[in-house]
């Protein structure tokens, strides 16, 4: 007899392909830089420009998604997103101005990717699962982490063969794809379609069926901000936003933004360094995975010290091995940056809701997640003024480095859970 399939699996998977989709197009936009360059005239500034518009509001808009999504459910944000995608993309293909791209680019798929983002996930994991949500968070880690780089090149060579605007419409069609089947499989929680959680025993209870009508009422722009100053009070908010705060910086701000550059100034070509962050790619889907299911196991603060550990060695031994061609060490180096590339996620979404409880932790972790964007942008303004002063990145790779080792003493100081007698009110 075949054992039904619970639905929490259907959601995590569609979720998943919502994830893949958006950071599809989080790979696409550095192989496209030269491309417009070289067709518009545009200047490296202004085509930067829609990037870090892109970047800003992709980390902005993270908790106010969470918050939506609290007043009008996850399938219409989703659908929304998804949507200004596909507009934005499909907009590249008759801009004839750079401050088109901004639109484009910078404000409606950063609004889109931004409410696609890992808090969307965190939230899918937190209300449709209570055994197996480490896992799930790490299955939907690896989906939007992974997508940016093994997708990489993917977009670089059809950019190269047929041209850039065949990149931009395969995701908007992909976008345009999938808003179907987000409206035909997700629903804000189990209770909708009369079911528990994953993992939950006993019947449904009346709190779980009247919880859409609670938060039905809330303000959305207000449930963000108020979350964000109630946690703000709390000590472990600032830990948690710190570290991923250093996450994006060593992630997203100089790996995802410098190191096709950085291998460049060594003799390397565009498309052996894009097979490098591939690896990174492959490797980040395993280590993602598993550290979703050590974060069921063991304790997310010194999961967080090994990885932060493991990923400033990586930076420290960076520069010593760059050079024109792929040796051996250098790929035990991008195999070991991609074993703990976003393995930092599922702890910190985990903490996130142990501290601040199953309802507001995803919106905390919407916070923590626009500070890791946050420190991205930092990084790849600093990273790129460093290399201009100094002439190379080794002063960047060496300070990414050390931040990564602060960051895993600082995650010790994480507490476990919200301190006995604390209350954090985000009413």
């Amino acid at each position: 007899m075949l054992t039904r399939v619970h639905r929490a699996w259907l959601v995590a998977g569609v979720t998943f392909l919502v994830l893949l989709a958006s950071a599809a197009f989080r790979s696409s936009t550095g192989v496209m830089v030269v491309p417009f360059e070289e067709e518009f005239g545009w200047s490296r500034a202004a085509i930067s420009l829609a990037v870090s518009v892109n970047l800003v509001i992709y980390g902005v808009t993270a908790p106010f998604a969470a918050a939506l999504m609290e007043r009008f459910g996850i399938r219409q944000v989703a659908s929304a997103a998804l949507v200004l995608i596909c507009v934005g993309s499909g907009l590249t293909l008759v801009m004839t101005a750079s401050w088109q791209l901004v639109i484009a680019w910078g404000v409606l798929i950063g609004l889109g990717v931004g409410a696609t983002a890992l808090v969307f996930g965190a939230l899918v994991a937190n209300r449709w699962f209570v055994r197996r949500r480490g896992l799930v968070l790490g299955l939907l880690g690896a989906a939007w982490a992974t997508g940016q780089l093994v997708f990489l090149p993917l977009i670089t060579t059809i950019v190269q063969n047929v041209g850039w605007r065949y990149a931009s419409l395969l995701v908007c069609l992909l976008s345009a794809l999938l808003i179907p089947l987000v409206w035909a499989v997700l629903r804000d929680r189990p209770a909708d379609v009369g079911l528990r959680p994953y993992g939950a025993e006993g019947d449904l209870t009346a709190e779980e069926q009247e919880q859409n009508s609670t938060h039905s009422g809330w303000s959305a722009a207000r449930l963000a901000i108020d979350g964000l100053v109630s946690a703000a009070r709390t000590r472990a908010f600032w830990l948690l936003a710190g570290t991923f705060f250093v996450c994006g910086w060593t992630t997203n701000g100089i790996i995802s933004t410098h190191f096709v550059p950085a291998a460049h100034d060594h003799g390397m070509a565009a498309t052996a360094a894009a097979a490098l962050l591939a690896i990174v790619g492959i490797f980040d889907l395993v280590g993602t995975i598993g550290s979703g299911w050590l974060t069921d196991r063991f304790d997310p603060r010194y999961l967080l010290a090994a990885y932060y550990g493991l990923r400033g060695v990586a930076l420290l031994g960076l520069p010593l091995l760059l050079g024109p061609s792929i040796d051996p060490p250098l790929v035990v180096i991008m195999i070991l940056f991609g074993l703990d590339w976003v393995a930092t996620v599922p702890p910190t979404a985990i903490l996130c809701t142990r501290i601040y409880g199953r309802e507001r932790g995803p919106i905390v972790f919407g916070w923590v997640f626009a500070a890791h964007m946050i420190g991205g942008g930092v990084a790849a303004a600093a990273s790129g003024a460093i290399r201009d002063i100094a002439g190379d990145y080794a002063t960047a790779w060496y300070l990414a480095g050390a931040l990564a080792v602060l960051a895993a003493l600082a995650a010790l100081l994480i507490p476990r859970t919200q301190p006995t007698g604390t209350k954090v009110d985000m009413h």
